[in-house]
């Protein structure tokens, strides 16, 4: 128990980091499996009068299932960081994330939606710090 204790100490914002991008994605990644027609028919609006509106579909299953990775990974992580205290997935999980948040805000300033873009750029800066603390 000890042992635990001082993992979840010393890995504290590692730990943070990686629940927060958890929450973010796994609940993404789900919401975007279990609404497929709902999110398709929405972002097929959001893309309409772009060079997108043809992808939609394509996009939508890729950064589903890349939100679903980083979510797994995430848990995987922090299960490292108990085990091994180290934090290689952790570092896979946050990078991974930093680029499905990437190619969101690309899509989010192709539409556009700036408010939508901006708020994505919060969500990577607390990737990008993951990255940086899991390093």
């Amino acid at each position: 128990m000890e042992h635990l204790y001082q993992t979840a100490t010393k890995f504290a914002p590692q730990i943070l980091i990686l629940v927060f991008l958890l929450i973010t994605f796994l609940q993404s990644g789900i919401d975007k499996l279990s609404d497929w027609k709902g999110n398709l028919s929405f972002l097929k609006e959001h893309f309409s009068k772009t060079f997108l509106k043809n992808s939609v579909p394509l996009m939508l299953g890729v950064i589903m299932i890349s939100e679903l990775i980083v979510g797994l990974l995430c848990i995987a992580g922090i299960v490292e960081i108990y085990i091994s205290r180290t934090s290689t997935i952790g570092l896979y999980a946050a990078v991974i994330a930093s680029k499905v948040l990437l190619a969101l805000l690309f899509g989010q300033r192709i539409a556009k939606d700036y408010a939508g873009a901006m708020t994505i750029a919060v969500y990577f800066l607390v990737a990008v710090f993951g990255v940086y603390i899991l390093m």
